[in-house]
């Protein structure tokens, strides 16, 4: 398993992609918004894309990075929702895109350990 210090920083970058397109293309995002969360879906796209972006930062500096760590494991178990959301109202559509939506479920795990991993790092 690689050094906690440059999982942190891998896992900075996959979420500062993630949170740079909320912004950059909102639009699937705000569909697998729950229906239950007050507001507009954007705004929660919005939300979510700068909370993103915030635990990007925090990976990336030293001195933030354990508590960083542990608020991505934190924000992939929030994100949950979404992504059973999703998988429910792709259900009809073609298997390969069925095939993406059902595959975002199981990916949280391995999201929430890597920030768990993260969290252990020393430099």
């Amino acid at each position: 398993m690689p050094r906690p210090a440059h999982s942190a920083l891998a896992l900075a970058g996959l979420l500062a992609a993630a949170g740079a397109t909320h912004f950059l293309a909102p639009r699937p995002f705000d569909s697998i918004v729950p229906r239950t969360l007050p507001g507009s879906p954007r705004t929660w796209t919005r939300v979510s894309g700068v909370a993103e972006l915030a635990l990007a930062a925090g990976l990336a500096a030293p001195r933030t990075r354990r508590a960083s760590a542990r608020a991505s494991a934190l924000f992939f178990a929030a994100v949950f929702p979404a992504n059973v959301k999703m998988a429910y109202d792709w259900r009809h559509r073609p298997a390969a895109a069925r095939a993406v939506a059902y595959g975002r479920l199981p990916l949280q795990v391995p999201l929430v350990l890597w920030a768990r991993h993260a969290a252990r790092a020393e430099d």
